[in-house]
C-alpha cells in the first residue's frame, strides 16, 4: 500500500477519491453523529462526566476522533477531517447558544441541582436519581473536611458533577459518622439488648433521635427509622476526637510508671521514710 501512495498529491490529501458531493454526506453525517453524542452523554450522569458538561465532552470526544484519523491515514482526505471539526465546534457555539437563551435547553443538556442532605439526613431517592452511592457521597463530604453529617446544613450535587457543602457555622449537632471510611472500619452497630446512652444515628440516612437520655432503654425497643432502616450507631460530634478519658480511675496511668505510688502522685514530700 505504501508503494501506490504518491507523497503530496494534493488532491488525494484534500479530496481523496471521493466525488465532490461526498462533503454534503459528512456534513450530514457529522450532525447526525455529535446530536446522538450529545443525547448520550446527558444520560450517562454527571458523575460519568465528572467537571465536563455534555457539550463539553462531545466537542473533545469529537474533535479528537476527526483530528486523530486524517494525521497518520493516507486514504484520509484532509478538506474532511477539516469539515468535520469545523462542523463540530459550530454545533457546539449553537448548542451552547441555546443553552444560554433558553432554560428548558439548559435544564436538558446540563440537568439541575440536587439536594442530597439536609440538617445532617441523606435522602436516598435523590442519591439514587444522581447515580450516586452512600459512600460516594461520604467520601466527598470527607474530601471537604466533614466528619459527620451532622455538621452538614444542606449539600447539593451541582450540574457539573461537584458537591457543594454548607455546613453549621458554629457547634454542629451529633449526627452520622463519614470518617474512618466505613470500608477501613465500619461504624459500631448497636444490638438489641444493649442499652441506649446519648443519641443515635440511624446507619440508612443519618437521622438522630435521643430515645431515652436516661440510658434505662433496651436497643431492640427502637422504632425503624423513615428511611425503612433498623440499624443505629452512636451519633458522636467528633468521630476523629481522642476517647474520654473522665472515667478512668485516678492514678490508672501513674501507677504504670515505675516509683510512683498507687496514688498516682509520685515521690512528693512527706512520702518518704519516716513520713509515718
Amino acid at each position: 500500500m505504501n508503494a501506490e501512495v504518491v507523497p503530496f498529491d494534493w488532491a488525494r490529501m484534500f479530496l481523496g477519491d471521493t466525488p465532490p458531493l461526498f462533503l454534503l454526506e459528512i456534513v450530514f453525517r457529522t450532525t447526525v453523529i455529535f446530536g446522538w453524542l450529545l443525547l448520550l452523554l446527558r444520560f450517562t450522569g454527571k458523575r460519568g462526566m465528572a467537571q465536563l458538561s455534555p457539550l463539553e465532552l462531545a466537542i473533545v470526544i469529537g474533535l479528537g476522533s476527526a483530528a486523530g484519523d486524517p494525521m497518520f491515514y493516507p486514504e484520509v482526505p484532509l478538506l474532511h477531517a477539516m469539515l468535520v471539526m469545523t462542523l463540530v465546534v459550530g454545533l457546539q457555539a449553537l448548542m451552547a447558544r441555546l443553552v444560554i437563551r433558553s432554560e428548558r435547553v439548559e435544564t436538558f443538556m446540563e440537568g439541575v441541582p440536587v439536594e442530597l442532605v439536609r440538617d445532617g439526613v441523606l435522602s436516598g431517592r435523590a442519591l439514587e436519581a444522581s447515580n450516586l452511592s452512600r459512600e460516594d457521597l461520604f467520601e466527598r463530604l470527607r474530601a471537604q473536611g466533614v466528619r459527620q453529617l451532622g455538621e452538614v446544613q444542606r449539600a447539593y450535587f451541582e450540574q457539573d458533577g461537584n458537591l457543594t457543602v454548607f455546613t453549621h457555622a458554629q457547634d454542629a449537632p451529633p449526627g452520622l459518622p463519614v470518617v474512618p471510611p466505613w470500608d477501613l472500619e465500619p461504624p459500631p452497630v448497636v444490638q438489641p439488648g444493649e442499652p441506649v446512652r446519648g443519641p443515635l444515628a440511624c446507619l440508612g440516612c443519618g437521622t438522630t433521635r435521643d430515645p431515652d437520655p436516661s440510658g434505662q432503654q433496651d436497643a431492640g425497643a427502637l422504632q425503624a427509622c423513615a428511611c425503612g432502616s433498623d440499624r443505629f450507631t452512636p451519633a458522636t460530634t467528633d468521630p476523629l476526637a481522642p476517647p474520654s478519658t473522665a472515667s478512668e480511675a485516678p492514678g490508672t496511668a501513674d501507677d504504670r510508671a515505675p516509683g510512683r505510688d498507687g496514688g498516682g502522685r509520685g515521690p512528693l514530700a512527706g512520702s518518704g521514710p519516716g513520713s509515718g
